[in-house]
C-alpha cells in the first residue's frame, strides 16, 4: 500500500524484494523498479538507477539487514524513516556516524496521530482513495488460529506477501 500511496503522491518507487517469487506484487503495486536482494547490496543498485544521487526517502521495515544499505542509498540530506527496530534491531545509534545529513525518524503511530479527530480526518483520506479505487487492498492471506505455527514460518522465511490474519 506504501508503494501505491507514494506514487498516488506522485513519487518513483524503487522496490526492493527479498525474493523473485515477489517481484510479481511489487510490480503490481506500481513499483518503477524492484530490485531482488538479501538486504546487503542493493545500494549499489539503487545508486546505479540514481545517477549515483540516491534517492529522496527509504522507507525501511527489514531490520538491522538492510540498515547500512538504507543509508547509502539515501542521497545528501535524504529522510530515513526506520521501522525495522521492531524486529529486534539494536536500537543504539551514533548520531556522529551518519553520512550526508540524513534524517532519520522512527515512526511511532501516536506521534503522527495525536488526536481522534487527525485520526478521522485521515481515515477519511484513506477510505476514500480505497472507494475511489485509487488505492487497492489485497486479500490477505488467512490462517486458522490452530495454524499459528505455519503463518509465523511463513513471515520468518520471508515467503509471505501481503498481510497475513490469523482467524479465531
Amino acid at each position: 500500500m506504501l508503494t501505491q500511496i507514494v506514487k498516488m503522491q506522485g513519487g518513483k518507487v524503487i522496490g526492493r524484494v527479498s525474493r523473485a517469487d515477489k517481484v510479481e506484487a511489487a510490480a503490481e503495486a506500481g513499483a518503477d523498479h524492484v530490485i531482488v536482494d538479501d538486504g546487503t547490496g542493493f545500494a549499489d543498485e539503487v545508486l546505479g538507477l540514481t545517477g549515483s544521487e540516491g534517492v529522496d526517502v527509504v522507507f525501511d521495515g527489514s531490520g538491522p539487514v538492510t540498515f547500512e544499505g538504507s543509508l547509502t542509498a539515501l542521497r545528501r540530506t535524504g529522510t530515513f524513516c526506520w521501522y525495522g527496530p521492531v524486529l529486534g534491531a539494536d536500537t543504539n545509534l551514533s548520531m556522529m556516524s551518519l553520512p550526508k545529513s540524513v534524517k532519520i525518524g522512527y515512526a511511532v503511530f501516536m506521534d503522527h496521530i495525536p488526536t481522534p479527530e487527525l485520526l478521522q480526518e485521515r481515515a477519511r483520506r484513506l477510505f476514500g482513495w480505497i472507494r475511489s479505487g485509487n488505492l487497492r487492498v489485497d486479500s490477505p492471506r488467512m490462517f486458522p488460529l490452530a495454524e499459528a505455527a505455519a503463518a509465523h514460518s511463513a513471515m520468518e522465511s520471508r515467503s509471505s506477501v501481503g498481510k497475513l490474519l490469523l482467524v479465531p
